[in-house]
């Protein structure tokens, strides 16, 4: 018996992809969304099971409407969001960031977020029974910055304070809304800080990593709780990662 409708955004690949897998296998009905259609088809392949692939680029208002409308239209409801497309701009000075740089950046990882949950929220309201839960992918830079990487940590603050306003929205409907903060899961992403990352005391060192399908077992876990109890915030990092005394 599924477990209800879970839609992963930038499910093509990295953490997207493992934690849509996660959730199919365990019983979820799947839609996988992103930009690029053959990366979807892939993770539906490993995910199995009843998983649908939609096209959808989360920084369009109209595209992001499309998605729920087809969503809405095939199964009737949605029970879980993981908000999870996002970007990152290569690392530079705040005098050297080009503008449209900025606005790609804030586009996807905070407006996106914004608009897949608006989306979220009045299909969440509406449906019989109402209810269902809302997991932004963070970043430690929501709440502590790597140099040299603005756009980005402007952006995962902003998220932050989207999960907050939401979960507090959420509550009259039956709405749950948390953040993972996630901290070097490896992925193809995190290829550079492998090489050498740059630290807050202008040294460049490499940095542990730690298995992304510990990530897809903390979403689970945040996933599972009745809608009557919710994470907030929770921290998955690599253990000896220098996040804690950084800077």
């Amino acid at each position: 018996m599924s477990r209800g409708v879970a839609l992963v955004t930038g499910a093509g690949t990295g953490i997207g992809r493992s934690v849509a897998v996660a959730l199919a296998r365990a019983d979820y009905a799947m839609v996988l969304a992103g930009r690029r259609k053959a990366q979807l088809e892939q993770t539906a392949v490993e995910a199995g099971g009843a998983t649908l692939a939609l096209v959808a680029d989360v920084t369009q208002p109209g595209s992001v409407e499309a998605l729920f409308a087809e969503i809405k239209s095939r199964f009737g409801r949605l029970d879980l969001l993981f908000n999870n497309a996002g970007i990152a701009t290569a690392p530079v000075g705040i005098d050297e960031l080009s503008v449209e740089d900025w606005r790609a950046t804030i586009d996807t990882n905070l407006t996106g977020t914004f608009l897949c949950t608006r989306a979220a929220f009045r299909l969440m309201k509406s449906q019989q029974p109402p209810g269902g839960r809302i997991i932004n992918n963070g970043s430690l830079s929501a709440t502590t910055p790597r140099p040299e990487m603005i756009a980005y940590t402007a952006s995962k603050h902003g998220v932050s304070g989207l999960t907050k306003a939401t979960a507090l929205e959420g509550r009259q409907y039956h709405i749950a809304c948390g953040q993972i903060d996630i901290g070097n899961a490896r992925t193809p992403l995190s290829t550079p800080i492998l090489q050498g990352a740059l630290q807050a005391d202008g040294s460049r060192s490499a940095e542990p990593t730690l298995d992304v399908a510990h990530v897809a077992d903390a979403v689970l876990y945040m996933a599972g709780l009745p809608l009557d109890a919710n994470v907030l915030f929770m921290t998955v990092m690599a253990n000896q990662m220098p996040y804690v005394g950084r800077g």
